[in-house]
């Protein structure tokens, strides 16, 4: 579990290029509005427990390098229509599709999710509990993300008595130049203030979230803040490539495009940030995450059983994963499903007492083998073509006689290793992993031009 993280100049100069991040595969760009609920309903294969994501949009000051889905408002009011709505819709899934199954992970996102007040959390959690199987044990992975200047001296507390262990703490950079230019503001103090309280509280895992490729940074400045980090060490560490898309998310457009670093300082910062977090004892795990050797990340990889879906890589592969709120994304048996991405089109549809489905996805046979065969790459390096033909019942070099071809390339540039039982992918090939799972994405010729850039 050492030196798994090299960087190799050349071979990313050939391989960078725009390629999706496979939260999913197939990917979102996919769903069409088609998707119905009784698609939702006829969905095969359901899993024996559960995983829950509740999508809170709110925000009190935008992030000029953000892209999700989010409500920038200084309007406190707004949360309590939002709250009873997804009450609403909590009571139809649970007694159309009948699941009280144990929901053994379940994650709040956003948005910024503690723009709740601790009576408000309290509220939503004793909801869920109501109407959901939750564990009472601690042993469940409940997790929610922080944003440190939307955390009250009691906040934490209360987080951690309704049943959360887990917290993703949203920081990017420590310069206070950067911070300026992207709208963030947030003293070491009090990010790492608020880690230190976590921990005394109990909470099991604590990640932290950093971006490369903001406005003004640099290796010399991003050092400065990945030296604090490490000397805070959170049990996990997701270090992203800002992708600039400001024709596409409008906060954007406020950044200065003039103080963007180059695409080789960005590619330094990368280079050199990985290199430190190895040499800092973190394990690479893959698409931008790092962790403890002790965290169930890196362990779950060691063991072979880790799995990525929409909030990046997890631990339970075999849940159900049921999500609510504005655009949220769900994945049941074979279906992929996402809501509306209004607040006024939630409502409508919650008033209707209907889902809010606004698109979706029901997965073919040949998407289910392919997303078994990206999710194995992608999550632990390597395809056991014997165990892929038995699981599938096909013979893999004829089903994927295509795809094995366009591999020999890279495996002659030093990305993997084929031979006939197996595919591993090297140290250096770890870094573009994207690009070795591009090629048995079916739907990606038509699709790629939708995509950020690899690295």
């Amino acid at each position: 579990m050492t030196d798994n993280f090299v960087f190799d100049q050349e071979l990313i100069n050939r391989y960078d290029r725009a390629g999706p991040r496979y939260t999913s595969y197939p990917t979102a760009v996919e769903f069409h509005d088609e998707f119905t609920i009784r698609d939702l309903l006829k969905a095969e294969g359901h899993s024996k427990a559960l995983s829950l994501y509740f999508h809170i949009p709110f925000c009190d000051t935008v992030c000029f390098y953000c892209a999700c889905n989010k409500i920038a408002t200084k309007d406190r009011s707004k949360v309590e229509p939002y709250l009873k709505a997804l009450e609403q819709e909590m009571l139809m899934q649970a007694n159309l599709l009948d699941w009280q199954r144990p929901v053994e992970q379940l994650h709040w996102g956003g948005g910024t999710p503690t723009f709740l007040s601790d009576e408000q959390m309290v509220w939503l959690m004793s909801r869920t509990k109501s109407l959901f199987n939750m564990l009472d044990n601690d042993e469940g992975q409940y997790s929610i993300e922080i944003d440190p200047r939307e955390v009250s001296p009691t906040t934490l507390r209360t987080l951690r008595e309704i049943g959360f262990n887990r917290l993703s703490l949203g920081l990017q950079d420590l310069d206070e130049r950067v911070q300026v230019a992207v709208n963030r503001v947030q003293s070491a103090e009090l990010t790492f203030g608020v880690m230190q309280q976590a921990r005394e509280l109990g909470f099991k895992s604590v990640s932290l979230d950093l971006i490369y490729g903001l406005p003004h940074q640099s290796w010399m400045s991003f050092e400065k803040t990945l030296d604090e980090v490490i000397e805070a060490r959170p049990d996990r560490l997701s270090v992203f490539n800002y992708a600039h898309m400001p024709t596409r998310f409008k906060p954007q457009r406020r950044i200065n495009e003039a103080d963007l670093p180059s695409a080789a300082d960005k590619l330094e910062i990368m280079h050199k940030a990985g290199e430190k977090l190895q040499a800092a004892g973190y394990v690479f795990i893959g698409m931008d995450h790092f962790a403890l050797p002790g965290d169930e990340l890196a362990l779950a990889q060691e063991e072979g059983h880790l799995h990525r879906n929409f909030q990046g890589y997890t631990t339970h592969a075999h849940c159900d994963l049921l999500a609510f709120g504005v655009s949220s994304i769900g994945n049941v048996g074979n279906t992929f499903s996402q809501n509306v991405k209004t607040l006024d089109e939630y409502y409508a549809a919650i008033e209707k007492n209907t889902l809010p489905i606004e698109r979706g996805l029901v997965l073919n046979r040949d998407d289910v083998i392919r997303q078994d065969v990206i999710t194995q790459l992608i999550c632990q390096f390597a395809l056991n073509f014997n165990q892929i033909d038995l699981a599938w019942r096909i013979q893999s070099s004829d089903y994927f006689a295509h795809e094995l071809i366009a591999l020999e390339q890279m495996q002659k540039d030093g990305l993997l290793v084929l031979s006939e039982d197996s595919l591993q992918v090297t140290q250096p090939g770890r870094l573009l992993i994207r690009n070795i799972c591009m090629v048995f994405d079916r739907y990606l010729p038509e699709a790629q031009h939708r995509f950020s850039r690899a690295i």
